[in-house]
């Protein structure tokens, strides 16, 4: 037989040698496509995956924050002046108003929360800024830099609001303040424990729905929204944050905030139905404190800020009772000071 008939017999399978090398091409040529294919479903999952987190950092850092519609004087007749003063740090100009008090040497800072501004209108501030100058307090109200009606810049969980709300304290003291109190709610609150941790100027301060940003409390409010893993979800926010905001969970002292004992009195007022900063932070963080006029109370089925409005009279009268406590510890310092002052003399 000769080689040509040799090479056009048929194989078992019906098909002629010379075929073969082509339909291993095209075999090989379907696997990787099919390879290809799935590798890139893969990599447009990650991206998206990714993208969720960074667009879920990116809303962490750009709150959204109402205008402010009105001034004490249209809600409570209060008389305020507008009022401008550098954050600590100078890193900015911060805005707000002063309602002063007849002869008073006496100052609450209010300090708002996430996504609020000065008016903080479901707490609602105006009613407590009013209550605060019936006690013959002075009143100051600010806006931090993420909730600046101009010149906005990004929330930083209280890295460069403690600095804003030092600020604060600085006018207050420039005003001729001897005792300052600090009222402050939500992540206002837990920026004014970070601040307490570099100022001396502090004498008190009410911390209502403390929120302190730390990877448990961030995951928890992030899984209110969406059902996300726990890991890697902190890792690639932790990591897209300072790409967003310039800065990292490891620069809030969180740690040190949640075992400092301040030396002076602080008292913590927690619902808890709180769905953003479950109420055992509050009692953790007062239990750390052995100044005998703090406290706490923790207030059962209360929600997020809103304890006044459910609970307004008891809430006022807590109030009340702390900062006369906190007066009274004042005056009793002042007056241990005063023969000290005479034999240096």
């Amino acid at each position: 037989m000769s080689q040509s008939n040799r090479n056009d017999l048929p194989l078992s399978g019906g098909l002629k040698e010379k075929e073969i090398p082509a339909l291993e091409i095209r075999r090989i040529s379907f696997k990787h496509i099919i390879v290809a294919l799935m590798l890139s479903v893969l990599f447009f999952l990650l991206f998206c995956f990714v993208s969720l987190h960074g667009y879920i950092a990116w809303v962490l850092s750009n709150p959204t924050v109402a205008p402010i519609y009105s001034n004490p004087k249209l809600s409570k007749n209060l008389e305020y002046e507008d009022i401008v003063f550098p954050a600590a740090d100078g890193s900015r100009v911060m805005h707000g108003w002063y309602i002063p008090a007849a002869d008073s040497n006496q100052t609450i800072v209010f300090s708002h929360g996430y996504g609020a501004n000065r008016e903080e209108t479901w707490i609602p501030m105006y009613d407590l800024a009013h209550y605060a100058h019936r006690l013959n307090f002075n009143v100051v109200m600010f806006d931090y830099g993420f909730a600046a009606q101009n010149s906005k810049e990004v929330a930083t969980g209280g890295k460069k609001e403690a600095q804003q709300l030092l600020g604060a304290i600085q006018f207050a003291k420039q005003r001729g303040s001897q005792e300052i109190i600090v009222w402050g709610f939500s992540m206002g609150a837990g920026t004014a424990l970070q601040a307490a941790l570099t100022s001396k100027d502090i004498d008190g301060m009410i911390l209502d729905s403390t929120f302190l940003l730390e990877p448990d409390t961030m995951y928890h409010n992030i899984r209110q929204h969406i059902d996300l893993p726990r890991h890697p979800s902190l890792e690639i926010i932790g990591m897209l944050l300072p790409v967003l905001n310039g800065t990292s969970l490891r620069q809030i002292p969180y740690p040190e905030v949640k075992s400092k004992d301040y030396p002076f009195p602080i008292y913590f007022i927690h619902g808890t139905e709180d769905e953003k900063a479950p109420y055992p932070i509050a009692e953790k963080l007062a239990e750390n404190q052995t100044n005998p006029a703090s406290g706490v109370w923790i207030v059962e089925g209360s929600h997020h800020e809103l304890i006044f409005r459910e609970h307004p009279k008891e809430y006022l009268r807590i109030v009340s009772t702390f900062l006369s406590r906190v007066g009274q510890s004042q005056h009793e310092d002042r007056t241990q000071d005063q023969p000290a002052e005479k034999d240096a003399d």
